[in-house]
């Protein structure tokens, strides 16, 4: 079994480090037509009908690509208040129970995510202006970024259940400069 998850820790930390160039290349793609379109606006008076849209839906992608790494590196908002009250013991049950909590509610919201994908490719459904974009398309980054989250909580969950070392230690929430919200 151990094997098995450290190979499946090495081809998800993979997918998870080509979302996060790919959320990185959304995000810089969004500054380029942003500066684009203040250019545009603001030298030549001609202002662009597409760059709201498109920077939205570039912005969407990113953050939901970014979702998996984020987890991964443990960069996320963390609030432990209860957490440094408790033995390393109760810690890892509670870790284990919100991991799982995780678990179901990013698999929901991965489900209805994809319902909602098939749904507009189905129906054709477009955006109401004048791109006329289909809405499938930056949908399916609510699908892709949440099951990558979703194979994250996972891998964490079965890395502390089976006890095996992540390569991230957890951070000290002893540490007086990292006490509180991380």
């Amino acid at each position: 079994m151990k094997q098995f998850l450290l190979a499946f820790d090495q081809i998800l930390e993979k997918l998870t480090q080509a979302a996060a160039i790919l959320a990185g290349i959304f995000l810089l793609a969004t500054a380029f037509i942003i500066v684009y379109e203040v250019i545009m606006r603001g030298l030549f008076h001609a202002p662009t009908e597409w760059v709201l849209e498109i920077s939205t839906y570039f912005i969407i992608v990113a953050g939901f690509l970014g979702l998996a790494i984020t987890y991964r590196q443990r960069a996320h908002i963390q609030v432990d208040l209860l957490a440094s009250k408790f033995s390393k013991k109760n810690s890892r049950n509670i870790n284990l129970c919100l991991n799982l909590l995780a678990t179901f509610t990013f698999l929901i919201f991965m489900t209805e995510s994809m319902d909602q994908v098939t749904a507009s490719f189905l129906y054709h459904k477009l955006s109401p202006s004048i791109l006329r974009f289909p809405l499938f398309i930056p949908q399916f980054a609510l699908v892709l970024g949440s099951a990558l989250l979703l194979l994250e909580i996972i891998r964490r969950f079965l890395f502390d259940l089976f006890g095996l070392p992540d390569k991230l230690p957890i951070p000290d929430i002893t540490d007086k400069n990292t006490k509180g919200v991380h």
